[in-house]
């Protein structure tokens, strides 16, 4: 019994105190990861985003303020091709634009999931021009008839 005893106030001294390495250890680990989160966001700060030379340092929200305008500035293909075809339906009719918003999809499929809704798009836009009878008469079978039901859609 005088053996087990002194085995467990062994082990309790050995976990009560720590050793030199021991305590270097417990600094580090607090320390190294507030070192690092620090390092890491002075770098971002400090890369030129902008590719302009005469900007040779950028804060955080130097960098989000031009995020956040190129976005603005480049649309999505399928939002340059409804604004388009809107201004060629009013420029001319809306036979026109159906028949280039058939060839863009036609010319490009990967607009062809986008289809449906600028032909409606383009249906509201003539109800509200033509007036419902005269822009259905220009309804054709683009997109699944999603022309007609932007008509439709426009008049109630």
């Amino acid at each position: 019994m005088k053996h087990s005893a002194n085995h467990s106030t062994t082990q309790r001294t050995r976990r009560g105190r720590g050793g030199p390495a021991r305590r270097i250890g417990r600094s580090l680990a607090l320390v190294l990861p507030v070192v690092m989160v620090l390092s890491g966001t002075l770098a971002v700060t400090r890369v030129n985003w902008s590719g302009n030379p005469s900007d040779s340092v950028l804060t955080a929200s130097d960098v989000s303020t031009a995020h956040r305008s190129s976005r603005q500035a480049a649309k999505a293909p399928q939002e340059v091709l409804r604004d388009q075809l809107l201004a060629e339906l009013q420029e001319k009719d809306p036979g026109v634009a159906l028949t280039h918003l058939q060839a863009a999809v036609n010319g490009r499929p990967s607009l062809a999931r986008h289809c449906s809704s600028i032909a409606r798009a383009l249906g509201r836009a003539a109800v509200r021009m033509y007036g419902p009878s005269r822009a259905q008469s220009y309804s054709r079978p683009v997109c699944d008839t999603a022309f007609a039901s932007g008509v439709l859609a426009a008049r109630g």
